[in-house]
């Protein structure tokens, strides 16, 4: 597996995110959603209250090792499924159901499916993913959710010089609002540090990680350390920090007495993620590793077995990228039937 070419394949992407250089575009597309916003705020309040008066049903254990077990999808390596996991608190959707999301930016055609079409057409499009899912795997329910990066790593240092530039709240209320056209939808708010830090990043998206229907993701390819800027070399993230975020959205959950968080992790490096084994699961959250890279099939499917497969944390994911995943011979998109294939079988699949 040659996963440096896998690497330079992903850097060609930061060309899509360096979109805020030029921001007349984007303050235009931007004009054309707010109609959006006109109710979000008062429903986050009643979302905030009534997610207090909740009461969840009680894990059925039986079903959830019943569950894990088919994820594993037949390994005999001892691996799969992770062993010594906490069984979560009630509410929880992984393994009882897969997640299918959309990724993007409103901002920007070129980041993904969410932004690059009108809603709409965006959730005819997600939810004819979500029938193939459904037709796949019939034993298990489907979650629809938006997948919406809040904070983008940028060309641009910004005022502060940190290369990054955090979504006014009313784009992050758009995507809530959209995610209400249908019924029961998830939201995953993503973070792209760059220069900045998961610990200073996190806390402005408390009052939406409040809500019970939004979880988080958080991009190590974009998390820098030592000043090199987005885009020279690939990101990392270490246990401790994601022991930090699982920590907060763990205090979250407590306090709010919500469902457990899912919260995913991208990765296609080794060095993207390091001292796996020292990331600590806990009840209130559920942990997804996400395979985020891109290219022919044999080539996604060897990161996974290297990087997601050989470093077990709890949950895995998948990504599917419409564009860049056609590229090279053979130049066909990985189907639900190939992805039921991998060991283990992703609970979270994303499409961008």
């Amino acid at each position: 597996m040659k996963t440096g070419k896998l690497s330079l394949s992903i850097l060609s992407i930061l060309s899509t995110i360096i979109f805020f250089t030029n921001c007349s575009e984007s303050k235009s597309k931007a004009d054309t959603k707010s109609a959006l916003n006109t109710t979000s705020s008062a429903k986050s309040e009643e979302e905030e209250s009534a997610a207090e008066s909740i009461e969840y049903a009680p894990v059925d254990t039986a079903l959830y090792n019943k569950k894990l077990k088919e994820l594993a999808n037949g390994d005999t390596t001892g691996k799969w499924p992770v062993k010594k996991q906490p069984y979560p608190l009630p509410g929880a959707i992984l393994p009882y159901k897969r997640v299918v999301t959309f990724y993007g930016n409103l901002y920007s055609k070129k980041m993904g499916a969410l932004g690059e079409y009108a809603p709409k057409e965006m959730l005819r499009m997600l939810y004819a993913e979500v029938a193939k899912w459904e037709k796949v795997d019939p034993k298990t329910p489907v979650q629809p959710a938006l997948h919406y990066i809040a904070v983008v790593a940028a060309g641009d240092p910004g005022k502060d010089g940190k290369y990054r530039n955090r979504m006014p709240d009313k784009q992050i209320d758009s995507v809530l609002t959209i995610s209400r056209m249908k019924k029961n939808m998830i939201v995953f708010l993503d973070i792209q540090v760059a220069l900045s830090t998961i610990r200073e990043e996190l806390p402005r998206l408390e009052k939406y990680l409040k809500m019970p229907n939004v979880h988080l993701g958080i991009d190590p390819e974009f998390s820098m350390k030592g000043g090199v800027l987005p885009g020279r070399k690939i990101g990392t993230y270490d246990a401790s920090e994601i022991n930090y975020v699982s920590d907060y959205l763990a205090k979250l959950v407590r306090t709010h007495n919500l469902p457990p968080k899912i919260f995913v992790i991208h990765r296609f490096t080794k060095k993207m993620v390091t001292n796996y084994q020292n990331i600590k699961l806990r009840p209130e959250t559920q942990i997804v590793m996400h395979m985020d890279g891109w290219g022919e099939p044999e080539l996604k499917i060897g990161t996974h077995r290297h990087f997601i497969y050989s470093e077990p944390v709890q949950f895995t994911g998948f990504k599917i990228f419409y564009k860049n995943d056609l590229k090279k011979a053979p130049n066909r998109l990985m189907t639900p039937q190939d992805l039921m294939k991998l060991k283990p079988q992703p609970s979270y699949i994303q499409y961008q």
